[in-house]
């Protein structure tokens, strides 16, 4: 008879916990860029202004909509960073509770149709402009259907459990949300008033900023008006940076107070002056930007969602990433905070040097895409985010080949050839002009925006893209442990499979696509260098660059 034996369950592994807290990772960060992207959209597209005039519930979203927003926001965000800093413990069984329950497609196509609703609603509201009481049901289902959107969303990525795990963890942490959110209010609607001689300085600033690209700029200092003949803006003391001063200061100090311990302080409170620096200096540039694209004809843009919405945006990017990573500089803290520490080993995953670079241009081609109008001036975003994604993992680039020989090149020629060859049967001998916002714009602003173009086609493109599918993809479509698969030791099917799906990525030019994939995949697989691949297919985005610049192919760009 067995007395007092009990059986233990084996204690997960190593591996076992990583893979969760990479799953954790992985599906909180989908669900976080899921609506950021959808609420960069709305609030680009979507204008308060536009409901002015209007009565009961529309007016009441026409004064507090935007700020009901940022405090949202503001509120979530600060709570959950909070919660993580203080209920690690308790937040270490949700990694566990995402590996039971896979991602709920259903419920993601369910949020998908309530967005459609949403949106719909978005459009007669703002555009249509209903009044009385019809216009204030729209108000209410307006608001119902994002609010279910949003829940929906949530629930495909992470169980109700996790959720009630996460609320149950915030403890003191909502309380601080709550705070930060409140105090950001008034602080910064204090900070316009108490501050505004200084917006003499941010006019000067955004004057220094446009200078050297937009040669006809008109300023007047005495009115604080500054543009171009074709789209002039005044600098308000709404508009003059010292609300996101105030907005700075009230969530940086609550955040330091929150987590008292782990600052050393006096140190600590340079971050105060130090955000406030940034915020309002990036004030300036988005200033710069809003005349930028109405000077670049996308002036309903630029007086639409960017100029009411890109300022908050740009307070919570630059709030949640300064926050983060002022907590890894040790001489600010007491120590090295260990969620900071797990955070970087837990997120940490074999795929991410290879996939960071290309999700990092797939994030900022959505940014910059969602700002345009007729142009795409924000396309050096995408070599930026690129340059920097690559730069942090560095370290792991260096483990790999980088060896290149001439048949690279050759193949890269070969392939530029077969691109322009199919582009002109498909199309004839077909000629495109310079986009007009291109080619009317300074030669200064002309060039440069050339420069990045140029750059992101024969660097940053070519190994973002050969690290994401001949670098991963082909690999793990051969084995699980793609780290285990040699560079020649790819199967047939994974090449090929790797090759079309490189091809779709490329929408209506797919055959060239999936040929060059299968080029590239091709010499790397026979010469066993990921740097054969880079330098083919750089070889055949330089060829083709300079078959656009100089031959008058824009279309092909």
């Amino acid at each position: 008879m067995d007395c007092g034996v009990i059986q233990q369950e084996p204690a997960p592994s190593a591996n076992a916990l990583n893979s969760s807290s990479i799953l954790a990772f992985t599906r909180f960060a989908a669900l976080t860029v899921l609506f950021a992207s959808e609420l960069l959209v709305i609030s680009t597209w979507l204008d308060a202004e536009s409901l002015s005039g209007g009565a009961g519930l529309v007016a009441l979203l026409h004064d507090w909509g935007p700020w009901g927003v940022r405090g949202a926001v503001i509120f979530v965000v600060f709570s959950l960073l909070v919660a993580s800093s203080t209920a690690k413990n308790r937040l270490q069984r949700i990694p566990a509770l995402l590996a039971e329950h896979p991602l709920a497609w259903r419920l993601l196509l369910a949020h998908l149709a309530f967005m459609l609703v949403f949106a719909g609603l978005s459009w007669y509201l703002f555009y249509q402009h209903p009044a009385g009481i019809f216009g204030n049901i729209i108000v209410v289902v307006w608001l119902l259907a994002g609010l279910a959107g949003c829940a929906l969303a949530s629930l495909a990525f992470a169980p109700i459990a996790a959720w009630l795990l996460i609320l149950a963890s915030a403890g003191s942490g909502w309380i601080y949300g709550l705070a930060a959110a409140i105090g950001a209010f008034f602080l910064g609607n204090y900070a316009i008033g108490f501050w505004q001689p200084l917006s003499r300085e941010s006019f000067a600033l955004v004057q220094l900023i446009l200078h050297p690209f937009i040669p006809e700029l008109i300023s007047v200092p005495d009115a604080l008006a500054i543009g171009t003949p074709k789209f002039m803006v005044v600098i308000a003391k709404e508009c003059s940076g010292y609300e996101g001063i105030g907005l700075v200061l009230t969530f940086t100090a609550i955040w330091l107070w929150s987590l008292r311990r782990e600052w050393r302080f006096p140190h600590a409170l340079l971050l105060l002056p130090i955000g406030a620096v940034a915020i309002w200096l990036l004030n300036a540039v988005r200033i710069a930007a809003l005349i930028a694209i109405g000077h670049a004809g996308a002036s309903r843009i630029a007086l639409g969602g960017f100029h009411s919405q890109a300022g908050w945006l740009m307070f919570t990017a630059v709030t949640l990433g300064f926050c983060l990573s002022a907590r890894q500089v040790t001489w600010l803290t007491r120590k090295q905070t260990s969620d900071g520490v797990s955070l970087l080993t837990s997120i940490y995953n074999p795929a991410t040097p290879y996939l960071a670079p290309f999700l990092a241009i797939l994030a900022a081609t959505l940014i910059s895409r969602s700002a345009m109008d007729d142009f795409e001036w924000l396309y050096p975003l995408r070599v930026v985010v690129a340059l920097a994604a690559l730069w942090f993992f560095r370290s792991a680039y260096q483990r790999m080949s980088w060896r290149i020989g001439w048949p690279a090149l050759a193949i890269g020629g070969l392939v530029s050839c077969i691109w322009i060859a199919l582009d002109y049967f498909s199309d004839g001998n077909h000629k495109a002009a310079m986009p007009p916002a291109l080619a009317e714009s300074s030669q200064l602003a002309r060039f440069t925006w050339l420069g990045f173009r140029v750059v992101g086609a024969v660097i940053t493109v070519p190994i973002a893209e050969e690290l994401a599918y001949r670098g991963f993809l082909m690999r793990r479509f051969t084995s699980r442990d793609f780290e285990s698969v040699g560079w020649r030791d790819v199967s047939w099917v994974a090449l090929l499979a790797s090759s079309v799906a490189f091809g779709v990525l490329h929408g209506e030019r797919w055959l060239a696509a999936t040929i060059a994939g299968f080029f590239y995949a091709f010499v790397l697989v026979r010469r066993g260098s990921i740097g054969e691949a880079v330098a083919a297919h750089a070889t055949t985005n330089g060829l083709l660059a300079a078959w656009v610049i100089f031959g008058d192919h824009w279309q092909m760009w």
